[in-house]
C-alpha cells in the first residue's frame, strides 16, 4: 500500500434520481492512536448510510445490540447509519488500523441485508480475501483521484456489496469447507437420489438427529436437504429429457418421483418451466445446462 493511500476521502457527485446508480458516500484507511476516536450510530446526521469497517492491525470496539466486540485483525463489521451502535478506539489500545467502505443504501439493501444475515455483524475475512483486496483498491483509486464520477463510483460500491455477497455464500460452494457429515450427505443424495424418500433416510444412514441433519445441512449448504435432492432430481431429469424420448410419467419415476404432475410442479419451481417446454425449446432459449445457486 503506498503512503499516501491513508486518509479518508468522501464523495458528493450530482444527484441523478433518474439512474440507476449506486452513491459511494467515503472510503479509508485510517491509522487511529487517539481515545477521542468515538462514533454513536443514534447521533449520526450523514444517514442514511451502510457502513463496512475492516481492522488490518490493533484492535477497536464495535457495540451493538448490548454486545461488545473486540475488532482485531482481520475482523470487520457491518452496521447501518443510523442504527443502535457504537465503535471507538478503547483508551487501553496502542493503535488501530482499519480501512472502511460508506455508501448509500440506494439500489444495494438488499444485497447488503443477504450478505449480513450470512456473515453476522461482525466476521472475519481472510485478508487475501476478494472483498477485502476490493477495499484496498477503492482506497488507492480514491487516494489518485481516479474516482472522477459517478458512474465509476457505482461500479466500485456494486463491485464490493457483489464480492460480499459471492464471499457470504462461498462456503456454501465449496464443498472443502464442508463438515465430513454434510459432505457425506451431499454425496448420498447424489447417488440415491432416485430411491430416497425421507430425511429420516438420510439421519438414519448418517447416524444422526434429524434436527441436527436439517440445521447443519441447511446453514451449510445454504438449502434444506429435500431441496438439494429436488435440484439434483431436476438436473438428472434434463439430461434425460434432452436424451431420451421417455414420457413424463417415465422420467419422473426415474428420477424419484411418484407421481408425473408432482414432478413438473418441482421442475418449473426450478426452472421457470415445464418439462415438456425445455424438452423441445419452443418458448425459451435451448439451454445445454442450466446452472443453480
Amino acid at each position: 500500500m503506498k503512503a499516501n493511500s491513508s486518509g479518508t476521502f468522501g464523495f458528493r457527485f450530482s444527484d441523478s434520481p433518474h439512474l440507476a446508480l449506486c452513491s459511494l458516500f467515503a472510503v479509508g484507511h485510517e491509522y487511529i492512536r487517539d481515545a477521542a476516536y468515538f462514533w454513536d450510530g443514534l447521533t449520526r446526521t450523514d444517514g442514511p448510510l451502510l457502513l463496512f469497517q475492516y481492522t488490518v492491525k490493533g484492535e477497536g470496539v464495535f457495540e451493538s445490540e448490548h454486545k461488545i466486540h473486540r475488532m482485531d485483525a482481520q475482523k470487520a463489521f457491518l452496521t447501518e447509519i443510523p442504527s443502535d451502535h457504537r465503535y471507538y478506539f478503547p483508551s487501553s489500545g496502542s493503535h488501530w488500523e482499519f480501512y472502511f467502505l460508506l455508501f448509500r443504501p440506494r439500489l444495494v439493501l438488499p444485497n447488503w441485508e443477504e450478505a449480513k444475515s450470512k456473515l453476522g455483524s461482525t466476521p472475519y475475512l481472510p485478508a487475501g480475501s476478494r472483498p477485502v483486496k476490493l477495499l484496498k483498491d477503492i482506497v488507492i483509486e480514491a487516494s489518485a483521484g481516479r474516482i472522477s464520477d459517478p458512474y465509476l463510483a457505482s461500479s466500485f460500491v456494486y463491485q464490493f456489496i457483489s464480492e460480499l455477497c459471492r464471499f457470504s455464500s462461498s462456503n456454501q460452494r465449496n464443498r472443502e469447507g464442508w463438515p465430513e457429515k454434510i459432505r457425506l450427505a451431499a454425496l448420498y443424495i447424489e447417488s440415491q437420489y432416485a430411491s430416497m424418500v425421507s430425511l429420516d433416510q438420510l439421519a438414519d444412514e448418517l447416524r444422526l438427529s434429524k434436527y441436527h441433519l436439517l440445521r447443519t445441512f441447511s446453514t451449510t449448504v445454504g438449502m434444506t436437504p429435500n431441496d438439494y435432492l429436488n435440484r439434483i432430481r431436476t438436473e438428472r431429469a434434463m439430461d434425460l429429457l434432452r436424451q431420451t424420448d421417455w414420457s413424463i410419467e417415465q422420467i419422473a419415476a426415474q428420477v424419484g418421483y411418484s407421481s408425473g404432475s408432482y414432478f413438473i410442479k418441482v421442475f418449473r419451481r426450478f426452472t421457470g418451466q415445464t418439462p415438456g417446454a425445455f424438452r423441445s425449446g419452443s418458448d425459451q432459449l435451448v439451454y445445454n445446462r442450466l446452472f443453480f445457486d
